[in-house]
């Protein structure tokens, strides 16, 4: 019985928090309300939403995609989440991450670099108040939250305009940062709303700006690769030394997908447990209000979908219990399993992941004849007398099998992930993992019969 699952009464930490992004396979409507039941039951008590193209905007209505919720949608999630006794915490970014609003031509004076649509320019006029209108539009469907998460991490071009690269310089980046952030900050802290960013931008910080920060937002220190006691990167420990040190609250951040590939199919369970657990055991050391199971659907909202969430439930159940207890299952797949039986999720999830992983083992064997191949091409091209081999053609056959198994895997997916996620966006994310192979496939022919002529 999935009572057994957790061990422990006592909660390991405190605030167990799984991340949507909705900004890419985002669920129907349906599937956002039965995924709070399914939550619920793994014991998680908040979700960090970041709705980016799915919520209703008002502020720009071009904001939205094809398939955003309408404002009913988002008061029937808040309703529901509060009857279940989850925590909604939204998410708007702030500086980096800004595709959604910064790819209209009417906000290219807001970037930092005019050809990038990523970054904002922190120092541009009507930047921060974008931001803030879109904090409101959220706020208006969503008003009873305690805490609200700005995102602010991977701002790649920080300081690079010529404005935000001389106030650096006679400022610093902390300085700059604050500047543009620091009004949203006391603004949501007025309202009794303790503000949340991504830690990644601080790690470089001087004393007077971390100071400055400490006492207007929380911090999430995340990593998804590493233990943060073993890594030099960016969520190294000595980095959360020092953020606890200038007394700044912190929170965790691991992820249950979307963690392993920017075109994984499906997480990597055992580098998704060591990560969880590495967390679990720093959130608890550094005593960190909470943990983050994230989950990305995509790097960034220009990048292609990855891992759905309906493949990945046991990765969730994994995080949960991890959070929950501290520490991990003694069999994995079965307390799993257990979890997402007592939540009526196991049938249909076996049904995903194992579409799924035919998939992803289809694709990954097609792309590894891919690279056979053209290494032919290129050595038979080169030297015309080294054509003519028997191997080349068995892999461009193996290549073609490959790629037709993909494409009698793909109706399958399809008809699983119906009512789960909308047809447009499974439709593309099966796009972005096939079309590429056939085009190889036809690339690759052409060369082919090329080399065969001047034999």
């Amino acid at each position: 019985m999935a009572s057994t699952v957790f061990t422990q009464k006592k909660p390991a930490i405190g605030i167990r928090c799984v991340h949507l992004d909705l900004k890419g396979l985002p669920p129907t409507r349906a599937r956002l309300l039965s995924l709070l039941d399914t939550f619920a039951t793994m014991r998680i008590n908040a979700v960090l939403a970041e709705w980016e193209d799915m919520f209703p905007w008002t502020v720009d209505q071009r904001f939205r995609c094809e398939t955003a919720y309408t404002p009913a949608d988002i008061r029937a999630f808040a309703a529901k989440a509060k009857r279940l006794g989850i925590e909604i915490i939204p998410l708007v970014q702030c500086l980096g991450h800004m595709e959604t609003v910064l790819r209209h031509r009417e906000y290219i004076n807001l970037r930092e670099i005019p050809e990038n649509n990523d970054v904002i320019n922190p120092l541009a006029e009507g930047a921060r108040e974008l931001i803030e209108r879109m904090v409101d539009d959220v706020l208006a469907l969503i008003p009873d939250v305690t805490h609200f998460h700005l995102g602010g991490d991977e701002a790649w071009t920080f300081g690079s305009h010529p404005d935000t690269k001389a106030y650096i310089k006679k400022h610093g980046a902390g300085a700059l940062y604050m500047k543009h952030v620091g009004p949203i900050l006391d603004k949501l802290n007025a309202r009794a709303i303790r503000p949340i960013l991504w830690h990644d931008m601080m790690t470089h910080w001087d004393n007077a700006a971390l100071n400055d920060i400490k006492n207007r937002a929380d911090l999430c220190v995340w990593g998804y690769g590493d233990d943060p006691r073993k890594t030099k990167h960016h969520f190294a420990v000595s980095h959360i030394k020092r953020f606890k040190k200038t007394g700044i609250a912190m929170w965790a951040g691991t992820a249950y997908k979307g963690g392993d590939g920017l075109d994984r199919d499906l997480p990597d369970l055992d580098r998704r447990e060591m990560n969880m657990l590495a967390w679990g055991e720093v959130a608890h050391e550094y005593k960190m209000k909470g943990i983050i199971i994230t989950a990305w659907s995509r790097y960034s909202t220009n990048q292609m979908q990855v891992s759905p969430i309906d493949g990945a439930l046991d990765a969730l159940a994994l995080g949960a219990i991890i959070a929950h207890d501290g520490k991990k299952p003694k069999d994995r797949t079965a307390s799993c399993m257990a979890l997402l039986k007592r939540a009526e999720e196991d049938k249909r999830f076996v049904t995903c992941r194992d579409l799924l992983a035919k998939l992803s083992s289809q694709r990954m064997a097609a792309w590894e004849n891919v690279r056979i191949v053209r290494g032919y091409i290129v050595c038979a091209t080169d030297d015309i007398r080294r054509a003519g081999s028997y191997h080349a053609g068995m892999h461009l056959q193996h290549l073609t099998g490959h790629v037709a198994n993909c494409i009698a895997i793909a109706p399958k997916i399809q008809k699983a992930f119906t009512g789960l996620i909308p047809a447009i966006w499974v439709e593309r994310y099966l796009n972005e993992r096939i079309r590429p192979l056939q085009d190889e496939v036809a690339v690759i022919r052409t060369m082919f019969n090329k080399i065969k002529k001047a034999e």
